[in-house]
This record gives C-alpha cells, structure tokens and sequence, in this order.
C-alpha cells in the first residue's frame, strides 16, 4: 500500500456540514492553498519514511492485506481528519499540522478505513448499525496505533499510548473492555468477533456523547 498526499478543494467540500463551514473554506482556502501545498509535500516526505513499515505491520497484525494498491490523502484547509466508509480510499487531514506528529492521526484514519473494509466484506452479517461499526472501528485504530511495540518506531516522540481523554467519551468503557481482549489475541478476527459481542446491543454513535 502507498498513501499519496493530495489536494482536493471539491473533496474538501463533500464534508462540510453547513452554508457557515462552506464560506469558511470558500474564503480560507486560495488564502492557505499555497501553504496547503507546503504541507502536502512535508507530509509525503514524513510518511513515505515509514510506509512500507507501516502497510506491512497492519497487513501482518489484522490478517488482511489492504484493499487498494494506492490510498490518497486530501490535504484539507478545515477538517482535522476524516475517514470513509469504504467507497473509496481516500481520507482527509487539516494541513496546520507537524509533519512528524501528523503521522499518527492519519495512521489511525487509514486503519478505520481498512477496518470498514474488513467488515463489509467479512462481517455484514452480523448487521451492526453503523454507529456500532464506527465506535469498533476507532478503538481497534487507537489499539493499533498504540499497543504493538512497533509503533515506538513509527512515531517516537507520542507518550499518549491507549489514551482515552479524545473526542468521544462514549467510546471509553468498551475502549477500555477491549484493551485487554486486543492484548491477548490469538488473531485480529477474534478480536473483531469479541467487539461484536460487546457491541451488539450498544447505542453508540460519533455524535452522542
């Protein structure tokens, strides 16, 4: 797998919720566009020294290789980092970021996408809403950006580890129940298995709180 850093205004825009947000970007974005472009070329450079570690070790860790040879990232003037279901392999992070410290985040929006995958093609028929989907999905991207010795190597300077002081505290007590699930793991599956159990009957969704 290869990540391509890109921009992609009318990408940008398919994300955003409100006439407010659209004058934002509307006004912001021939502003930023050239220090968009600067970000662009930082974060490729970042990334590409350790892409192939990184597509490797998820590859290896979940027991699925990804589903599309080159995934793109939108550098964006207003949102901090988006994910997709699925339909394409495109995700979305903010450009006022480090090149370094940005890593993590756009590891973690990478692995949502490939768990989705996962589960569309492995795991529909357990029916889960999508809420539920989304709430396993986050938890096993901080697990696998946090938990495996490797990760020292892929972003160094992050202390946080398995941190659950983030946007979504309705996430925390089946974060903090699958911890140890994930640790003892004879594979990612029976992972992904015991978060279904747990999370069948949960109403949970990224937008309660």
């Amino acid at each position: 797998m290869k990540l391509k850093f890109i921009i992609d205004q009318n990408y940008d825009k398919k994300f955003v919720n409100n006439k407010k947000e659209l004058k934002e970007l509307e006004t912001q974005y021939p502003i930023e566009l050239r220090y968009m472009k600067y970000s662009q070329k930082e974060y490729q450079k970042s990334w590409d020294e350790i892409n192939d570690i990184f597509s490797d070790y998820i590859e290896k860790e979940t027991g699925h290789k990804w589903f599309y040879k080159t995934y793109y990232c939108v550098v964006s003037s207003v949102h901090p980092g988006i994910s997709n279901w699925g339909d394409e392999p495109k995700i979305i992070r903010w450009w006022l970021e480090n090149a370094f410290t940005q890593r993590r985040i756009t590891a973690h929006e990478l692995i949502l996408s490939h768990y989705f995958e996962i589960y569309n093609h492995h795991y529909k028929k357990y029916k889960l809403k999508d809420g539920q989907i989304w709430a396993l999905a986050e938890i096993a991207a901080f697990a696998l950006t946090s938990l495996c010795p490797i990760t020292k190597k892929l972003w160094p300077w992050d202390g946080s580890g398995y941190y659950t002081n983030h946007n979504y505290p309705q996430l925390v007590d089946l974060q903090l129940k699958l911890k140890k699930t994930f640790l003892k793991r004879k594979n990612f599956d029976e992972y992904i298995e015991a978060g279904i159990k747990l999370v069948k009957d949960l109403d949970i969704s990224p937008d309660k709180k």
